[in-house]
Parts: structure tokens; sequence; C-alpha cells
């Protein structure tokens, strides 16, 4: 196993340790960096082994014995948290708060104590704030990272919580520890192109067919393996970053059948003004920080990932 510290691309054959290793952007994310070289080992209570993982421990991360005894015991050159409750209102929001919140704090202390040199958090585009119930319209569209953040649940709360936790390490760590933040878009595992249930229980096809689904999120989608690349890619260049950044990760195009400037006016019209600014099949988050800072772009959509039989 070779080391990487803060400087230069993980070399080939770092350990990397993922949690949330067995989950549908989990999957993809081991494959991408095994592919890349890198040692993986992951974390994640479900069942199931992701191919080429080295090693799999059900570890409880909300635990903060347990997350120094897996950081110490594997002492990996960089961590990527994905581990979470991964969507609102699954649990009761006492439960999602306390166990999102306790995991980021839980990853990046032990992380600081036990030589990992790259951390990156897994948070979300729901801290923006879409789907309030009582009514919400963006500042400007396409929304990047500069745009306010507005959470109303307990999940958005907390995925924006791990945010500034993983800031707040990052300011006490200098640049001796780097540290990020991804906010990828409503995660498509390669399985459900062909038809499998999308973590909404929705197929992509009734996404599509019915509008009013997608329509709450502004339509936003990115390929779990186009996800996974980024972040491969952010791993390798951390050294170069400001400490605490944080990116969108999104498809170059709508989950959505009809542009977007014509689409969102009818389904949330509270958007319409802001709509008009997008043209075409453009979305309504940008990746543009990425592709600057990092010179990644998705390469997949829903047009030529989706499966023609079903």
């Amino acid at each position: 196993m070779s080391g990487a510290g803060t400087s230069g691309p993980l070399e080939p054959g770092s350990r990397v340790l993922v949690t949330g290793s067995a989950g549908r952007f989990g999957r993809s994310v081991v494959a991408e960096l095994v592919a890349a070289g890198h040692e993986v080992i992951g974390i994640d209570p479900a069942p199931g082994t992701p191919v080429g993982c080295a090693s799999v421990l059900p570890a409880d991360l909300t635990d903060l014995g347990e997350a120094y005894g897996v950081l110490s015991r594997f002492r990996p050159s960089a961590v990527v948290h994905l581990a979470a409750i991964a969507t609102p209102f699954s649990r009761t929001d006492a439960v999602t708060y306390r166990t999102n919140t306790q995991l980021a704090f839980n990853v990046c202390e032990s992380a600081v104590h036990s030589g990992v040199r790259r951390v990156v958090v897994a948070s979300s585009p729901t801290v923006i704030g879409y789907g309030a119930p009582h009514g919400w319209s963006p500042s400007y569209l396409p929304i990047d990272e500069d745009h306010p953040a507005e959470p109303w649940n307990a999940y958005s709360l907390s995925k924006l919580a791990a945010e500034q936790t993983m800031r707040t390490f990052a300011k006490a760590a200098g640049d001796r520890i780097k540290f990020a933040a991804v906010r990828p878009c409503f995660v498509v595992a390669p399985e459900e192109w062909k038809g499998a249930p999308t973590q909404s229980g929705h197929s992509i096809a009734e996404r599509l067919d019915r509008p009013e689904l997608g329509g709450v999120s502004l339509f936003n989608y990115i390929d779990a393996r186009d996800a996974a690349e980024m972040l491969r890619v952010l791993l390798d260049a951390m050294p170069e970053l400001p400490n605490g950044e944080v990116f969108f990760a999104s498809a170059a195009d709508a989950l959505a059948r009809e542009p977007l400037a014509e689409l969102l006016p009818r389904i949330l019209p509270s958007t319409a003004p802001q709509a008009a600014a997008l043209s075409g099949t453009a979305p309504a988050f940008s990746s543009a920080k990425a592709e600057r800072l990092l010179g990644w772009r998705p390469e997949r959509s829903w047009r030529t990932e989706l499966s023609t039989e079903i």
C-alpha cells in the first residue's frame, strides 16, 4: 500500500475508506476507486460486499469509539463519507438529524486523529430548500454553490450541518488535512436505467412520464458512475484546492422531456421568473465549478442510458 499526503494525486495503491459502501452511490464509488488502482475499504452495516472491496466492516460510525477504532485499524490515506439516512422523511426527524450529523462529526474527528490526509463528505442539493411546504423559489437559475441555503426539514438541515462540520475541521486543520464536500444530485444507479426502483420508489421512466414527480426537485439527477468519477477526480485535486470547498455534481441536462424554461413554470409557478434563463436541455443545477476547478464533466444522460426495453 502506498501512502498519500496532501500533495499531488493519490498514488496508485492508496488505501481509501468508503462509508456507505453498499449504497446505490457507494457501489459505484467503490468500483471507480478500485479501477483507479486503489485499495478500498468499505464500511457499511448493510449486507453485501461491493465488487472490488479489499475488506468490508459493518461498523456503527454513529458511535465515536467505533469510528476511532475503524480509522485507527485501517489508517487510510483518504476517506469518502457517504453513509447517512439517505432520504427525507424515511425516519423520524430526530433520528435523521442525530444520525447524519453524528456520522459527519465522528468521521471527521476520527480522521483527523488517524493520519488521514483527505476527507470528502457527501451533502445534498436539498440544502437549497426546494419543496418547502409554504413556498420556495430560487434566487436564480441555474443554481450553483453560491446560492443561499434554506433547509426546511431535518434531512436537509442535517446535510447543511455536515457541510459546516467539514468546514470547521478544515479551518482547524489548515493544510495538514484537506476537506471537501459534494452535493450529488438525484443519484441514478446503473440498474435503475433498466427499470429498478429509484430512491423515490418510482422508476426513471415514471419520473419522465409524470413531471410532477421530479418537479419538486427541479428535475435534478446524475448517473452514479459520473458522480463517482467526480469524487475520484476531486480526491486527486484536493491538494491544489482551497480547504473546505463544496461542489455540486449534476448531469449536463435535466431529467425531463421538455426544456425547463417551459416545464418549470407549469409545475412550479414560483420559478417562472428565473426559468427563462435556462435554454434547451440545460439543468437547473450547475456543475460549472467542478468543471472549472477539477476539469470534470458528466458523460451520461438519461437520453443515452435509459433502457428502451422498459
